[in-house]
């Protein structure tokens, strides 16, 4: 029986949960701690099962949310309570809800709270996470005054359950809002380092903008770690390949899966993206491509023989 996915109650595109088993199974155990430079939603960290972990990411909201939750000021009871409140504001408000959705957002733009972040992020076009230049949120409302029913508080309250009962405190887990440059360096022997940077050439917002340069830094520095590596990054599409593989990664060793996702509601959008898995350890006894992924029979096909 397969270990249940923990989801964090965070969500943005490009989340890797589908990806976790994969990943974890080719994560070695080290004796160390799990660092991760790109913490994004958390899902990967929260299903690593280190007990002591260094956690980093450049935006800020994240980093407070889950230090929140860390530090107790973000409960399962509290959260249901907020987007009860929030939720019934939002189903009577003007404009289909939009009225209180600008008004959340304004308010969020100021005291940047985190149950404000929720909300947003839930509340927000596409379950997408995007930031203007002056830090500020900036995604549009989903059209959907009745978002907050009761059965999604409930499954949202109890992600932050589930979490709060995975983040250890402090100084076993260590969250820090800075630089994956500054974070990568405190890795010894013994740890194991995590990294899902932003796409080189994909979508990133204002606070994980990301550069050539920044992969050519990122590549000089998992290139010095003593520590094992595993990096997240996409290999090719239906269109275009990354040029960063041959640039950078491919002196590493690297097994790749390909991944579905969809950017809309409709099925026209579905599309493929071949995810790659970069390391520094041996994988020998790992399947180059498509690692633990059994074949399946497309419809089309079965359709074809039988004419």
């Amino acid at each position: 029986m397969s270990k249940k996915i923990i989801v964090p109650p965070i969500k943005s595109q490009g989340i890797k949960t589908k990806l976790v088993p994969w990943i974890m199974e080719i994560a070695p155990k080290t004796d160390g701690r799990w660092i991760e430079p790109f913490l994004g939603t958390g899902v990967v960290a929260f299903n690593s099962g280190y007990k002591k972990a260094i956690l980093n990411d450049t935006n800020p909201h994240i980093i407070n949310f889950y230090k929140g939750i860390q530090q107790k000021e973000i409960t399962a009871p509290l959260m249901r309570q907020y987007l009860e409140n929030e939720g019934e504001l939002l189903s009577k408000a003007d404009e289909d809800g939009y009225e209180h959705y600008r008004k959340v957002r304004a308010r969020f733009n100021k005291e940047f709270s985190s149950f404000d972040f929720i909300f947003l992020s839930r509340a927000g076009f596409n379950g997408m996470m995007r930031f203007g230049k002056k830090g500020n949120w900036n995604i549009p409302f989903c059209k959907k005054p009745d978002r907050f029913a009761q059965a999604y508080i409930t499954k949202i309250a109890n992600q932050v359950d589930t979490v709060s009962k995975v983040i250890k405190p402090e100084p076993d887990w260590t969250f820090y809002n800075k630089s994956f440059a500054d974070i990568i360096p405190l890795a010894t022997e013994s740890d194991i380092i995590y990294c899902d940077p932003p796409y080189y050439g994909r979508y990133v917002d204002y606070y994980n903008g990301w550069t050539e340069q920044d992969e050519e830094c990122l590549f000089n520095l998992l290139s010095e770690t003593k520590a094992k590596f595993i990096l997240s990054t996409w290999h090719h599409n239906d269109w275009r390949e990354n040029d960063m593989i041959s640039k950078f990664w491919n002196k590493f060793n690297i097994v790749t899966k390909d991944h579905f996702y969809h950017s809309g509601g409709n099925i026209e959008n579905r599309r493929t993206i071949v995810e790659a898995l970069v390391c520094n350890f041996s994988l020998d006894n790992i399947q180059e491509h498509n690692h633990g992924q059994k074949e399946k029979v497309k419809t089309e096909q079965l359709t074809l023989q039988l004419v």
